[in-house]
């Protein structure tokens, strides 16, 4: 046998050993286990559950700005005499609700992935309005009116505990000191549009410096930290100090704010 022709039997069969190495390896595919980014424990991964702005509200506190609008009025037996009088007198006195505002800061403080402790404190207007009206009809064109308006102004400082429901949502309820800043007593009086009388009368001396409550409500916290809450404060202090009357504040609240 020649050396040509050896050469060419050797580079024959390294062609078909080469041929039937790269078929073999086209046919057999490894499987890939898809990687765990957790330790194996042989157990199902527990699913995490949803906590204020995912995993950043573990880590530590969160700090947070507050604002909204009030509808405020007040409930007790001096309210139901009020009531009583626009009965007898035809709708001549009717109450209304006073809108307001609040402004304030908040601290997150997490206990937990679904639970929180929330201290506050804000600038929250309070108060009722009363409006009167002449009881005749053939005076009706003449529009008088004559209104009272309790303006009320408090700093809230709540203690909230909030539970996350689902991603994002939750509930918050908790106590609540509000400290009276000022209490003015708005009399109008207006008779065909036109005002004739507007006055204020200091009137915080004779109301409870400290009124306390509980609040209570909804709200849902997006992980960008902007999120919205709707809430209702329900005084348990009687406002007058002097017992004369029996009045609590009741507040509707709507909110957004931002975490950061």
């Amino acid at each position: 046998m020649n050396t040509k022709r050896l050469f060419g039997r050797l580079a024959a069969a390294t062609l078909l050993f080469s041929a039937f190495t790269i078929s073999a390896q086209a046919q057999i595919q490894p499987h890939r286990v898809p990687a765990y980014t957790g330790k194996y424990t042989g157990k199902a991964q527990a699913r995490s559950v949803y906590s204020p702005k995912s995993t950043s509200s573990a880590l530590g506190p969160q700090f947070g700005i507050r604002a909204g609008v009030n509808v405020s009025d007040w409930s007790g037996d001096a309210v139901q005499n009020v009531m009583d009088v626009a009965d007898f007198s035809s709708g001549a006195v009717t109450k209304e609700m006073k809108p307001g505002f609040h402004v304030g800061f908040y601290a997150t403080l997490p206990l937990g992935p679904s639970f929180a402790i929330e201290p506050g404190i804000s600038y929250s207007e309070k108060g009722t309005k009363l409006v009167g009206t002449v009881p005749f009809e053939k005076l009706d064109f003449l529009n008088a009116r004559v209104t009272a308006t309790s303006r009320m102004a408090y700093i809230d400082v709540p203690v909230l505990a909030k539970a996350y429901i689902t991603p994002g949502f939750y509930i918050f309820a908790g106590p609540q000191a509000s400290f009276l800043v000022s209490n003015n007593a708005r009399v109008e009086a207006s008779a065909l549009g036109i005002s004739a009388y507007k006055q204020d009368f200091d009137i915080k001396d004779q109301f409870r410096p400290v009124d306390f409550g509980i609040v209570g409500g909804i709200g849902y916290q997006s992980t960008s930290g902007i999120g919205f809450s709707a809430g209702y404060d329900y005084g348990l202090s009687s406002l007058d100090k002097n017992n004369r009357f029996d009045a609590q504040n009741r507040v509707i609240k709507a909110s957004l704010n931002y975490s950061f």
